[in-house]
């Protein structure tokens, strides 16, 4: 049952688009009035170019015309009853032009839209990896940990075989993971001895000040926040102290939690020493079903294996 209720809520769109279209084919079976079932088929075309976009928008417009040309010869008696032969093939020819270009024309307006928020939404990335450039400048042993742990992230995504839109999201969100840092102090930062209490409750804080900058431009990224607020907290479950239940860390944070270990464990620190790759990754595996998602994990051990092979 959850798994059934999981997969309409991913799939919304989709699944109210097939109940509409299996209304209108049902009314052209039960309602008389056939022109009035026609316009019936508008709804699925247009919530399917205003949802998926022009190519989906114009596929369901086909299949709609489809189903009525399917219909008719099978039914001739019931489309052609008390009409002219020549005016009611008219009627459906400029009622299926009609529903593919409004399927196109919705499309476009879609695609449009989803294009300038694309564009907006690069804006906003630029505009913040400028930050993340001052921040890495002021703390080098940083340099370059946000792009990596960035890329590791999308490839152990694509590994789980996450939708396009979702690996976006954690690129994205591994790209500004860190973000917060910016109000902390570069002494903090650069501190080789063990930070205080009072340093330690600045770092960790670094998700929550690094969630409220990103909320601050708006809803354009507002599908990368709560991945950037989680990435540290814990997988595991049933531990008061530290634990957090699986549900409520966002799969991108889990899987932006295991790159940015990873990368942190690989790479020199004021404190430490940078540890072999191998080495780092047993440590993951470790903590796997604890620290770290035990699915993500799998993942991350075919990408890095993958990576140590071809070194």
């Amino acid at each position: 049952m959850e798994n059934i209720k999981e997969f309409i809520v991913k799939h919304f769109e989709k699944v109210l688009i097939i109940i509409i279209l299996i209304a209108a084919l049902m009314g052209t079976y039960f309602i008389e009035e056939k022109s009035i079932v026609l316009n019936f088929y508008y709804l699925p075309v247009v919530s399917a170019g205003y949802f998926l976009g022009r190519r989906m928008g114009a596929l369901t417009a086909i299949f709609s015309i489809v189903v009525v040309v399917i219909s008719t010869l099978l039914f001739p008696e019931s489309f052609f009853r008390g009409h002219d032969v020549l005016s009611r093939l008219a009627q459906f020819v400029s009622w299926g032009g009609f529903l593919i270009l409004a399927s196109i024309a919705v499309g476009t307006l879609y695609e449009r839209n989803e294009q300038r928020l694309r564009d907006l939404k690069d804006a906003y990335i630029g505009v913040l990896e400028i930050l993340l450039k001052y921040l890495e400048s002021t703390d080098r042993y940083t340099k370059g940990h946000s792009v990596r742990v960035s890329e590791l992230a999308m490839e152990i995504a694509i590994a789980m075989e996450l939708p396009r839109t979702e690996v976006e999201n954690i690129r994205v969100a591994g790209l500004l993971h860190d973000i917060g840092k910016i109000e902390v102090s570069g002494d903090v930062l650069r501190k080789a001895a063990e930070l205080s209490s009072e340093e330690r409750e600045l770092m960790d804080g670094h998700t929550l000040k690094g969630a409220y900058l990103l909320t601050s431009v708006g809803s354009v990224l507002k599908e990368v926040v709560p991945i950037v607020v989680s990435h540290h907290k814990y997988f595991m479950i049933g531990n008061e102290d530290r634990g957090t239940e699986m549900d409520t860390v966002p799969l991108g944070a889990r899987v932006i939690a295991v790159a940015d270990a990873f990368d942190a464990m690989t790479t020199d620190r004021p404190y430490r020493k940078a540890m072999p790759p191998w080495q780092a990754l047993d440590e993951i595996v470790k903590n796997a079903g604890k620290q770290f998602d035990p699915v993500v994990v799998e993942a991350s051990k075919r990408v890095i294996a993958g990576k140590l092979e071809s070194v």
